[in-house]
């Protein structure tokens, strides 16, 4: 590799470039990474050396010194001239390293390129540049993220006030509780910043634990799998100490996101294949970076944005440039084979998650079942509600099995599902779709990249599902709010996008081309694909002259357009077939985190009658999750089970509209409420 002298030659930069090979580009980047961090070492090495030595000199001029050390400090002249000497060589030395890396490109050295971002711009898109986890930003950037084992305990500051003083309440009783949220709020910033340090988060060293308590810690809304939080460092941070040799920066400590992961997330998420998925999106700058990680939870690069509101999950535009997000996600990551093989990853969640909700289900029916059920009626109301799936757990779950069965079927068998597999997102919801925005310089604001003002996260449940899975759960989006104050969990099925709608988004999403290969990449690259017999499903009622003027098209032009519209109508039926199994995996999901009093206790005694005492004289619950007397529940939680209760309505009318299940097959009380909540989609 060139030499430090061959950096100075009168070569010309573009040519030592092209004499480099890529595979040495690694190798020069570790290597410049050592020599920086020896020459940084070395500097702060000789400084202490010479602030010694000056106290010696001072020590010796009051006699105080013994004759050897006389003897070394009768050299101070030529000592003093090398140090000199020696200390201008570091200098030229670092200029040197320092030209060094700006003329070669980044990502030689090892660093994530630049955003063509103007620099005065405020919106210098912080959040979509990967830095380092030390405080010089010169370490490779794809490495591991650091980890503790230590547990982050966040069950007191569930509250969505941050901590915040409020005004003092004359009542003794408001005060004493608010005495008591405040000593919880400032223990869980003193253990944030603990941890800070202790995983070297990027600034964060230079807030002292005498600091913890002005730090900003807000929790965020919309997150229904963990609680997640905003930190920022206290907004009046001392200044560095003045130091011309030192690397720490002038700038305050970013901001971060706390993600601490809620209490039965261990029955729904892999989390070591999770942080897998992560580092592999990291790599190509997708999605934000995992900072650190603890036991229950991670610090993520906090993105200067805001999330989207249901309303905007539905304008033209916005759902315009979510496919074409989408479309760059799928393309973008390369599926592992043992992903593909291991087919869709809704199917393996289902088989995951339906033992545990086998038993919280089985409890459930019991507990519906029982002559108690109306007088505790009153203070719980998903017992009003009646059975949570509509019908007894084993009647819904046949339902799922059978429909699985046709779907594989359906779809061409398994073999034909594995090679449709995409790396999907899974979970499109508008708090997962957050929005920049960019000063009137930014290059975002341009034509062609204001798609790219959208930053997905949240990519808990990515993994390989079909493309009619991922445009099902989006589609199926559109009709939540989770911000609604009375009915977060509620559907609103006339929120559906209409065939319209959905015909305008997968065109979008077909048409756009991520890489500008200079043609449309099919997914259905098959010659057969379109030659197989359609499934009998609903028609999708589409006005097919509309906005289309045939006539005007030359013969070439009509027949890319009858291909992209059979594309479009392939996958718009697929994703009609996928949208019942979607609706079944958020059932399932809702069941899993479903909090009512007195169930795990209950599932436990019904483990033990089915399974006999075990080997210490207790049931085997080894599959329920400790009941945590300590956790103080928010009283705006998000309600799971209703959420589940309303959802299975959305899988019945599916299997309805697809003629897998009969009318007469459902209680009449189920069947009118599906057919009450039925809508044209």
């Amino acid at each position: 590799m060139p030499s430090l002298e061959d950096h100075s030659s009168s070569k010309p930069r573009e040519d030592q470039e092209q004499s480099i090979r890529p595979e040495e580009d690694s190798q020069q980047g570790l290597l410049f990474h050592q020599v920086y961090e020896w020459l940084h070492h070395e500097k702060t090495r000789r400084q202490n050396r010479k602030a010694r030595k000056a106290e010696a000199t001072s020590h010796a001029t009051n006699g105080n010194e013994s004759n050897e050390e006389d003897g070394v400090l009768e050299r101070p002249s030529s000592n003093n001239s090398n140090t000199s000497e020696s200390t201008f060589s570091l200098d030229k030395l670092e200029k040197i390293l320092l030209q060094y890396a700006t003329n070669r490109p980044r990502s030689a050295m090892g660093l994530p390129q630049k955003q063509p971002v103007k620099r005065q711009s405020r919106y210098r898109l912080k959040g979509l540049r990967r830095g380092s986890a030390s405080e010089s930003e010169l370490t490779d950037a794809d490495g591991a993220p650091p980890s503790v084992e230590a547990f982050l305990d966040n069950t007191k500051t569930l509250a969505y006030t941050g901590g915040a003083t409020v005004e003092e309440n004359p009542d003794s009783s408001a005060s004493v509780k608010q005495a008591k949220d405040a000593e919880a709020w400032m223990v869980f910033k003193s253990e944030i910043v603990r941890l800070a340090h202790t995983l070297q988060l990027k600034g964060w060293r230079r807030v002292t634990a005498e600091l913890a308590g002005d730090i900003e810690v807000v929790r965020l809304s919309g997150a229904l799998t963990n609680a997640v939080y905003v930190v920022g460092p206290p907004k009046n941070m001392p200044p560095p100490k003045s130091d011309s040799n030192s690397l720490v920066s002038r700038k305050p400590p970013p901001k971060l996101l706390l993600r601490i992961y809620g209490p039965q997330v261990e029955h729904l998420i892999d989390r070591e294949n999770e942080l897998q998925i992560l580092r592999r999106l990291g790599k190509k700058n997708i999605g934000p970076r995992i900072l650190g990680i603890f036991l229950n939870g991670r610090f993520e690069e906090y993105f200067e944005a805001r999330p989207l509101t249901p309303r905007e999950l539905r304008m033209p535009e916005t759902a315009r440039q979510v496919a074409k997000r989408m479309r760059e996600l799928h393309d973008g990551v390369e599926l592992l084979e043992e992903e593909r093989e291991g087919g869709p990853m809704i199917f393996k969640n289902w088989d995951k998650w339906v033992d545990r909700c086998e038993q919280v289900m089985t409890w459930l029916d019991k507990e519906i079942q029982s002559p108690q059920n109306e007088a505790k009626a009153a203070l719980e109301p998903w017992r009003r509600r009646g059975y949570v799936c509509g019908v007894t757990w084993d009647v819904f779950r046949k339902a799922v099995e059978n429909y699985r069965r046709w779907l594989v079927a359906s779809s061409g068998g398994t073999a034909e599902i594995k090679r449709q597999l995409v790396f999907a997102h899974n979970d499109t919801q508008y708090g997962n779709l957050l929005r920049m925005e960019p000063a009137t310089e930014s290059p975002l604001l341009l034509p062609a990249n204001e798609h790219k003002q959208l930053i997905v996260i949240d990519f808990e449940y990515s993994s390989a599902n079909t493309r009619g899975l991922e445009f099902a759960n989006h589609f199926t989006e559109w009709c939540y709010n989770y911000h609604d104050e009375e009915r977060s969990w509620a559907c609103n099925n006339r929120n559906y996008p209409t065939s319209e709608q959905q015909y305008q988004f997968v065109s979008t999403y077909l048409t756009h081309r991520p890489h500008s290969t200079g043609g449309p990449i099919s997914p259905l690259s098959s010659p057969t694909i379109h030659a197989r017999a359609p499934v009998a499903v609903a028609p999708l009622d589409l006005d097919e002259g509309s906005d289309r003027p045939s006539s005007q098209l030359s013969q070439n032009e009509q027949s890319k357009e009858s291909e992209l519209d059979a594309e479009v109508r392939f996958l718009m039926q697929q994703t009609r077939m996928w949208r019942a199994m979607n609706s079944a995996q958020w059932v399932t999901w809702g069941i899993v985190q479903a909090k009512v009093p007195g169930m795990e206790e209950g599932i436990a005694e019904m483990l033990a009658a089915r399974n006999g005492p075990s080997e210490n004289g207790n049931g085997d619950d080894t599959k329920t999750p400790p009941v945590d007397a300590e956790i103080e529940e928010d009283d705006g939680d998000f309600d799971y089970l209703a959420y589940a209760q309303d959802r299975v309505m959305f899988f019945w009318g599916d299997l309805l509209s697809l003629n897998l299940i009969k009318p007469e097959e459902l209680p009449a009380p189920l069947l009118e409420h599906v057919k009450s909540r039925l809508v044209a989609y």
